[in-house]
Parts: C-alpha cells; structure tokens; sequence
C-alpha cells in the first residue's frame, strides 16, 4: 500500500511517528566497547592486501537494546607506494550513529576508492538518498573526497569487505586475519543486490521507497517532505522551551 493510499486520518498519525523516529531512538546511550581485527582485501586485479579495520559501539538506540556502532575505521597500506591511508565513518548526532557501512576497497593507479552504503535510513536521507545506494569516496593524495558513482572505475565489480560487522568479533578476531574466503561467506548470507556486487544501474523505485521513507532534517528533527503538521508539532515543542 502506498501512503498515499492511506485514509487522511491517518496522515496525522503519519507525521507524529516520523517526528518521533528521532526521538523514541534517542531513549538510550552507552559507551560500548572497541574491537578492531585484520582483514584480507581481494582486489580487482587478484592482489590481496591486508586491511586493518576497528569499531566501537555506542550512540542512540532504544532501552534494552545493544547500542550500534559509533564509528569504524579502515586503515591500509597501497602496495605501489607503501603510503598508509585511513578512512573513518564518524558518527553524528543527526544519525545517532556511524554514518556508513563499508563495502569495498579497490585501487587503480595507486588511487584508492572506498564504497560505502548509508548505515541505516537517516543516514540515507541525509547523504542525498542515492540510487544504488552507495557513497563512494577516492583520495586525492591528501584527503578523501565523494564522487559520483559514474567516476568509479569500470574495473571495479567485487564486494570485499566484510559488511555486516556488528556483534560479530568472535568470528572476526578469531584468527590472525579474516581471509578473502570467510568476507565471501559471511556476505553471502545477505540477500540485498546491492550488496552482491557493485550496481550500476538504479534499483527500482518502489525497493527504494520501502527501503526508506523519504525525510527531511528540520529543527533538529526528521519529517516528511512538504508535512506541515510535523513542523508545526516541532515548533510548538521548541517554544515550550
């Protein structure tokens, strides 16, 4: 059913739930432990190297929940010219959270490229909504910066970091380094596209839009597009104050 499709009563409803998306998430914090491990990056040209990847956990999540992760790091070496790189998803009030997801790693000509996927509907309404839903990032040879996707070299096809890392340190520091072999089988249990190989065609609209509502940032809050019930709700709460 679209929202649309929904009787006008409901629209109401609609609205104070997205106002509240933010705040009922916000109902706990937690400082939560690091771990970090070494992972093995298969890339496109059959050369591995050896990442060194960490997270730590903590931010918004519900009572009674674990907290998510805060932030992740990603640090390795390019084999051309043994300059050593990291590139940190940073956690933001606005998410609650680390704002990605890493997918893959690959480099051409000694330029390194990082694919990463919004972590999580905030963080994919903030970062532009993107269709397939990546953020990609090169580095310059001082700093990263986004591009498009169209930029990202044709060469490269593989998803080869480990995706899904919460809660999961057991299996990922249980030996010197997780293997090119073990980041194919723990992503194979994912059923997303997106996550099978680099897309590079839109997915359709409708998986978009039950992937995540579309929402705004608007005084601290996230709301619906063109809702003025939610904006007036918010107001009313910022002049009580």
């Amino acid at each position: 059913m679209k929202f649309n499709d929904i009787p006008k009563q409901w629209h109401g409803l609609h609205s104070i739930i997205s106002i509240l998306i933010l705040g009922v998430s916000m109902s706990a914090h937690a400082i939560g432990d690091t771990a970090s491990w070494k992972e093995e990056v298969l890339l496109h040209d059959g050369q591995k190297i050896i990442a060194k990847r960490s997270q730590s956990y903590g931010g918004r999540h519900e009572i009674g929940q674990k907290p998510p992760i805060k932030e992740q790091e990603i640090s390795f070496t390019v084999p051309a010219n043994n300059k050593t790189l990291t590139f940190k998803s940073e956690f933001s009030e606005d998410v609650g959270r680390a704002n990605f997801k890493l997918l893959a790693l690959h480099i051409l000509n000694d330029t390194p490229y990082l694919v990463t996927t919004p972590n999580l509907c905030l963080s994919y309404n903030k970062w532009g909504r993107p269709n397939p839903p990546y953020v990609v990032f090169k580095h310059d040879g001082k700093a990263w910066q986004r591009i498009p996707l169209t930029d990202l070299p044709v060469e490269f096809k593989e998803i080869n970091l480990v995706i899904e890392t919460k809660n999961k340190e057991k299996i990922l520091t249980a030996e010197p380094f997780v293997t090119t072999e073990l980041v194919k089988k723990l992503n194979g249990q994912l059923t997303q596209p997106e996550y099978k190989t680099i897309l590079r065609e839109a997915l359709p609209k409708e998986r978009i839009n039950q992937m995540c509502m579309e929402m705004v940032p608007y005084k601290g809050s996230w709301v619906m597009p063109n809702d003025p019930i939610a904006r007036k709700f918010i107001d009313q709460q910022k002049n009580k104050k």
